[in-house]
């Protein structure tokens, strides 16, 4: 009885927080953004803090210039992609529509048998693509005339997910204190340890998946560029970006790049070859040696995992459930780690009580070989 009572709060405290992210996630996305970005930049205020500099100013300092940083490089870039993706979107259907000719030419069946069928379904997802995005480019504006929640939740990403980051990194000690006091005297250790390891999993992973994805997007948009590819620039970027899913920015760049450049370079196949060999090449250097280096070594979370957080939590809280797919998945990974031990050390594994297996398991060889 004992136990089921501080189980079953726990459960409904669970509940009761998944149903207000569901009811909520229209209004939430400012908020978790702020929590994100702060929970990133607290360690670099904390450090310095301890050079000397006041928190107040250290936070406002770290803020401002991330808020500077990031609105340098939209200004700088957005030009550019912006026009790029425009030219893009009108000409993708025409590179489809040439290599679908090439495709259906009788002189060439194999290429036909090759990927003819495929795009034939590229050319709808495509066109349904783009009907989708006029829709909601037009819904946008709609919205945005008539001062609906598209303006509100526009403004609140740029005003006030700064404003509530600042608000957590200056008050981060103050807060971590108060949720500590919350946890039980008897659990506190256990809790402590756990709450360290989900930090570091979620910590090492967005650090080092996103050192992987800027290292990935110039290599694939150096290379493309080099090659010649038109938009190889944009398509570059975009599957080293979209790569933080593992294995789908490589996919889906490569797909895209070959459709392009089979109706650039179409028929000197030499050119062509070579988008391949560049996935290839990237994709290899991901998994061999970029994603055990920056990745690997800091987490323990399996790929798969992690693409599914993203696409489940993804679909059931939209662009909200993408910022916390990963923290959540970590939390999730590190608690069925630690059940899992503590299964394993129970009656329900051994059949033994869990005294005996707890004294069992510190044993030391001399003392086992005493006995």
């Amino acid at each position: 009885m004992n136990l089921t009572r501080p189980v079953a709060f726990w459960i409904a405290v669970l509940v009761a927080v998944v149903v207000a992210v569901v009811l909520l996630r229209e209004v939430l996305l400012p908020f978790v953004a702020g929590m994100l970005l702060a929970y990133l930049l607290d360690p670099l205020a904390t450090r310095l803090e301890r050079l000397g500099m006041n928190r107040l100013i250290a936070t406002l300092t770290i803020v401002g210039s991330f808020v500077a940083g990031v609105a340098a490089l939209i200004i700088l870039t957005a030009p550019v992609v912006v026009g790029e993706l425009a030219f893009f979107i009108d000409n993708f259907p025409l590179y489809i529509k040439r290599v679908q000719g090439l495709a259906t030419d009788p002189n060439r069946p194999w290429l036909s048998k090759l990927v003819g069928e495929g795009l034939g379904y590229a050319e709808q997802s495509v066109g349904e693509l783009t009907t989708l995005a006029t829709a909601w480019l037009r819904d946008f504006l709609r919205s945005v005339w008539t001062g609906g929640r598209a303006l509100i939740s526009a403004f609140s990403l740029l005003v006030v997910t700064p404003i509530v980051a600042c608000y957590l990194i200056y008050d981060w000690k103050k807060m971590v204190a108060v949720i500590d006091n919350w946890i039980p005297p008897a659990q506190r250790d256990t809790v402590r340890a756990l709450a360290r390891e989900i930090d570091g999993t979620i910590g090492g992973f967005v650090i080092g998946q996103g050192t992987l994805c800027l290292i990935l997007a110039v290599f694939y948009a150096t290379a493309l560029s080099l090659l010649g590819l038109k938009h190889g620039l944009l398509i570059g970027i975009a599957a080293g970006l979209i790569s933080f899913v593992p294995y789908l920015g490589s996919l889906s760049g490569f797909v895209i790049s070959m459709c392009v450049a089979i109706a650039q370079f179409w028929p000197h196949w030499a050119v062509i070859w070579i988008v391949p060999a560049i996935f290839f090449v990237g994709q290899t250097l991901s998994d061999y040696l970029l994603s055990p280096y920056f990745v690997g070594r800091r987490v323990n979370l399996n790929a798969v995992w992690i693409m599914f957080a993203l696409f489940a939590f993804g679909y059931l809280f939209g662009f909200v459930g993408l910022l916390i797919a990963v923290p959540v998945a970590s939390a999730i990974g590190v608690l069925t780690r630690f059940a899992l031990q503590r299964y394993y050390e129970s009656f329900l594994y051994t059949a033994v009580p869990r005294a005996t297996v707890t004294d069992a398991v510190r044993l030391t060889p001399s003392d086992k070989k005493m006995d």
